[in-house]
């Protein structure tokens, strides 16, 4: 029985740790023992613990609680409290996900330890070092002793950072295999995009119909904690609703929520409230979530994650980021990079509001990626 450490910390870790959990339950429960374990880096309950109910997860083996606080507290947190559980249970490898602190503080300690680390989403590069997530990826990424992109642009960025698709078994941290292995969160979105429909009646509640309201998130503290690129974005949203008649669902993360109160205008807040076709609303469920992307006309985000979830649904998406990890949706043609830039939103929007002949190439595999994943595991641990 292969004993694994499936690690999570943040919101989309547990869905994408959804997808393996799933993939073990239903297909490798007698060869495969999956101990789950929540750092605790999202505390928030309708961020994090709700889910595990609602995307019909075990519930964490361990809890480390470490919190909110810096880049340094938070990693040094985990990676002492993930220190004492491979002493205890001692696994035969780590799974982690994407590029967060949890991700790279627990391929950290357990690389140090002579664990093995799978490393899921690896390769994804925005090549902007400025951002904490560039640093937790490529860092995970050379410590991890299989590596599975989800795309083919990953695949290439490992090999152009000195990784060998030849190497051949016994892989380690010295001689690590990669993986083209298609996106375990287009499982997901095959999955649970088939169980929204008792969530119908959320449309009802802000009065629209599908493909009549554009779905935003805003969330990255490059936003979020800068005044300006702030109250830029939210008078896009405010331009979208009032001149173009066209309603907008933004889910209120809470990190955007105590910005928006702090640095806002008192006047720019009465306006937006007045509003009628500008809906904030409080987190929403990940399923809840799901109806929305699937009936939107078009969505906005600053989220990696949204930005594939728009394509997993065929919906165009305008990213409010300067760079983004997923090019291909870029090159497609059916992804805007816009940052906070008004005259760019504003284009971007014109263009998908007035457009629908645009292609969705299944660039993200065939909706059984975990099951890979799991069977490589079984063969190389």
């Amino acid at each position: 029985m292969m004993k694994v450490f499936n690690i999570v910390g943040a919101r989309p870790q547990i869905i994408k740790a959804a997808a393996i959990s799933r993939a073990i339950r239903n297909h490798f429960q007698d060869s495969v023992e999956e101990i789950l374990i929540h750092t605790g880096q999202h505390y928030d309950h309708s961020l994090s613990s709700v889910f595990f109910d609602e995307l019909e997860m075990p519930h964490p083996v361990y809890n480390l609680k470490v919190g909110s606080g810096s880049h340094a507290v938070q990693t040094a947190k985990i990676m002492t409290g993930m220190e004492e559980l491979l002493q205890k249970e001692k696994p035969d490898v780590v799974i982690v996900y994407g590029g967060t602190n949890s991700t790279m503080a627990a391929a950290l300690v357990a690389s140090k330890m002579h664990f093995p680390v799978v490393h899921i989403e690896a390769g994804l590069r925005s090549f902007n070092k400025s951002m904490p997530e560039e640093i937790n990826r490529i860092t995970t990424d050379h410590v991890s002793t299989l590596l599975f992109s989800p795309t083919i642009t990953g695949f290439k960025n490992l090999i152009n950072e000195g990784f060998h698709p030849e190497n051949s078994p016994t892989y380690t941290i010295d001689n690590p295999k990669i993986y083209h292995s298609g996106d375990i969160m287009y499982d997901n979105a095959l999955y649970y995009g088939s169980l929204v429909k008792k969530k119908n009646g959320l449309l009802e509640k802000f009065g629209t119909e599908p493909e009549e309201f554009v779905l935003a998130t805003i969330h990255r503290p490059e936003n979020t904690d800068d005044p300006v690129k702030l109250q830029k974005l939210f008078s896009c949203l405010m331009r979208i609703s009032e001149e173009k008649q066209h309603s907008v669902i933004l889910p209120l993360h809470p990190r955007t929520k105590i910005s928006l109160e702090k640095t806002l205008p008192g006047d720019f807040m009465k306006n937006m409230k007045k509003n009628s076709k500008l809906h904030i609303i409080h987190p929403v469920s990940f399923l809840e979530f799901i109806l929305l992307e699937k009936n939107a006309k078009m969505i906005l985000t600053d989220s990696g994650g949204v930005q594939k979830e728009a394509h997993f649904f065929e919906k165009p998406s305008i990213v409010l980021r300067e760079q983004t990890e997923w090019t291909e949706l870029v090159n497609n043609g059916t992804s805007c990079l816009a940052d906070s830039d008004t005259n760019e939103i504003l284009k971007a929007y014109e263009k998908f509001a007035n457009g629908n002949t645009y292609r969705f190439p299944k660039f993200y595999g065939d909706g059984k990626t975990a099951e890979f994943i799991c069977n490589e595991l079984l063969n190389n641990f």
